[in-house]
């Protein structure tokens, strides 16, 4: 962007229309978060292969997002520096998305079509890798598009922008989630899963299309004068982290905030649907059982899946109806103070779910997490674009992400040998306590409050 361009306020119209594209980015991801677990788990994988398979987003997220990054901040086309990356992200990620729920269909046929006999592992390991093209296009146009607030949004309304946001993951996510079970309810049809999944890749083509053709990205197109007097620098990660955290003291402290955080909300966003089945429901595990057992379960575990859509689109409303106030607070009070009120409610709901089996109290208290969530999309985001210089967007938030990433791989792996390494005996089956992840969330978002406690707020007119 140029430095000399001076930003015009967006007016609610134009934040609605620049969020919609997270809305589809958003509807993808929740669908991958919430179907991925009965999928994988069908296919052969017991709770520590599922949290093996997730790392997919993190190790992406780590490597991709700060790649793309800066790439998008050296990238010059007539199409503009970002949104190349949000289109074909949009686009590779949405056939994978229909090939995954798939994966053991696939398998079958091309054993048969070749008349090999293929191992039964071979279904989850193509699941398992278009998990990782998902995540991978999604990264790919995530980083980008967090880029794009400080490319076209004035800094007095940064925070209301990444509020926005929140807006449309909260919205994105109800209805990604609210689909299934409301035709259940409405219609008593039961959505297939494969369906549900292309839902979600249409939902994620179509909008960040549409994002694509309607946000203006200011020119980036430098003059003969300005290439021969600016020789482009190569990238380089470790002088970007370097200058990212010589940004100011106070991106170490956020960064350390942003860590805990995640491993708070990875403990749920991983592990929920799976509490949901096997600790709400007391449904077996059936990643190693036969086929007969599996049918015995089968409406069982529907009915606890469209449980957990309920209680995820539960959980995004109120992300949904608490994101403006929460972006008009932090305006008002600062987001630090906002943002640790919330971070400590959702540590309470988490507590609450680790403590109750009751229907109605764990939707209630995904209900109460749900205000945390909305403030973890948007503030944090905030608190740190106020020390962002210019044409380093991307690359800044793609460093950002590990904070976000690099704490999924500690609840893919560590949290996951912990809940397989506590497993019970039922009448029906072996089962596992899901459930001890939210202890694990909880503690790690209490230390992430007390951090973000000790961070200084830039004052919003020194950036006037």
């Amino acid at each position: 962007m140029d430095d000399n361009v001076e930003l015009k306020r967006f007016t609610t119209g134009q934040f609605l229309n620049f969020a919609l594209g997270f809305f589809g980015l958003q509807f993808a991801w929740q669908m991958r978060i919430i179907l991925s677990g009965p999928v994988t788990e069908n296919l052969g994988a017991d709770p520590f292969i599922y949290g093996l398979i997730w790392l997919a987003g993190p190790f992406t997220g780590m490597i991709v997002q700060p790649l793309i990054g800066a790439l998008s901040d050296r990238t010059r086309t007539v199409f503009g520096r970002r949104r190349p990356y949000l289109f074909l992200g949009a686009l590779i990620s949405a056939f994978a998305l229909w090939i995954f729920p798939n994966s053991g269909l696939i398998a079958e046929k091309i054993g048969a079509h070749y008349n090999l006999h293929l191992p039964e592992v071979t279904g989850l390991l193509i699941a398992a890798v278009m998990i990782w093209i998902i995540d991978a296009c999604i990264n790919v146009a995530q980083g980008p598009y967090r880029a794009l607030v400080p490319d076209v949004v004035p800094p007095q309304q940064h925070s209301v922008a990444n509020s926005y946001m929140s807006l449309s993951i909260g919205l994105g996510s109800v209805v990604a989630a609210g689909v299934a079970p409301f035709l259940k309810w409405a219609f008593d049809y039961q959505m297939p899963i494969p369906a549900q999944f292309i839902m979600a890749a249409l939902a994620f083509v179509l909008a960040m299309t549409w994002t694509c053709i309607t946000i203006k990205e200011h020119s980036t197109k430098k003059t003969k004068v300005q290439e021969t007097e600016e020789p482009e620098e190569k990238y380089s990660f470790f002088k970007s982290l370097k200058d990212f955290f010589a940004l100011s003291p106070e991106v170490s402290k956020i960064c350390l905030m942003q860590f805990f955080t995640w491993i708070g909300t990875m403990c749920l966003l991983i592990n929920f649907t799976q509490y949901a089945i096997h600790t709400v429901f007391q449904i077996p595990d059936l990643s190693d059982v036969s086929e007969l057992a599996k049918e015995m379960f089968e409406n069982k575990t529907l009915i606890a899946t469209n449980f957990s859509s309920v209680c995820f689109a539960v959980f995004n409303l109120v992300c949904f109806l608490v994101a403006i106030p929460i972006g008009f607070l932090s305006a008002k009070y600062g987001n630090k103070k906002v943002h640790i009120i919330s971070v400590l409610s959702m540590a309470l709901a988490y507590l609450g779910m680790g403590l109750t089996h009751n229907h109605k109290a764990v939707i209630l208290l995904m209900a109460l997490s749900g205000i945390g969530w909305a403030s973890i999309c948007a503030l944090p985001f905030a608190m740190l674009s106020q020390y962002i210089k210019a044409g380093t967007e991307g690359s800044v938030m793609g460093i950002f992400n590990i904070f976000i990433a690099g704490p999924q791989v500690l609840v893919c792996t560590l949290v996951a040998w912990f809940i397989n390494n506590c497993s019970f005996r039922t009448p029906e089956g072996i089962n596992y306590h899901w459930e001890y992840a939210f202890f694990v969330g909880a503690v790690s978002l209490i230390i992430a409050a007390v951090i973000a406690a000790s961070v200084q707020e830039k004052l919003l007119a020194s950036n006037r």
